[in-house]
């Protein structure tokens, strides 16, 4: 199976974050945001695996800044790693100020999806080619969070987290 880029995978949704988006204090509801980087995540794995995805797990999400009502929040998704059926996606959300234009990044998070085929088993899914140097650092870092999972979920020994371990010798 032929390798495919990142890049080929990118998913951009961008909206307003609207009135009933939002929380007591007028900034977006996590779940809100927790929804839109579940499409984005899983428009970019299907995009990757040409299959239907299943999300397997939210692996990692950090909500660093507030998203207040009336802003313009774009969401952007990225396969950084795929291994036999499963793809971690990468997605960073930013914020952008709607005088300058400028956009801040507020939050991130990593998803995983699993391609399925039409009785929902998984399928095999192609390679990623890293290109930037942070694709190379997202797809490395990559191995180290699946080692990391396995490992706490008994799927794997310690000794045998070879990345994961090279952290700490």
């Amino acid at each position: 199976m032929e390798g495919r880029h990142p890049s080929e995978s990118l998913a951009i949704l961008t909206d307003f974050v609207l009135t009933g988006e939002t929380n007591s204090l007028n900034n977006l509801f996590g779940g809100e945001l927790l929804a839109r980087m579940d499409r984005a995540a899983g428009i970019a794995a299907g995009r990757h695996s040409r299959r239907v995805v299943v999300t397997a797990s939210v692996n990692h999400v950090a909500f660093n800044r507030a998203i207040p009502l009336g802003s313009v929040v774009t969401v952007e998704a990225k396969v950084s790693r795929a291994f036999t059926s499963s793809m971690e996606v990468y997605i960073d959300v930013w914020v952008e100020d709607r005088q300058s234009g400028d956009k801040t990044k507020a939050n991130e998070a990593i998803y995983t999806f699993v391609a399925v085929n039409e009785t929902g088993n998984p399928v095999p899914v192609p390679p990623i080619i890293p290109e930037t140097d942070l694709e190379k650092e997202r797809y490395d870092a990559a191995l180290r969070r699946k080692q990391l999972s396995l490992v706490l979920a008994g799927k794997m020994k310690p000794n045998d987290a070879t990345e994961l371990k090279a952290l700490f010798v």
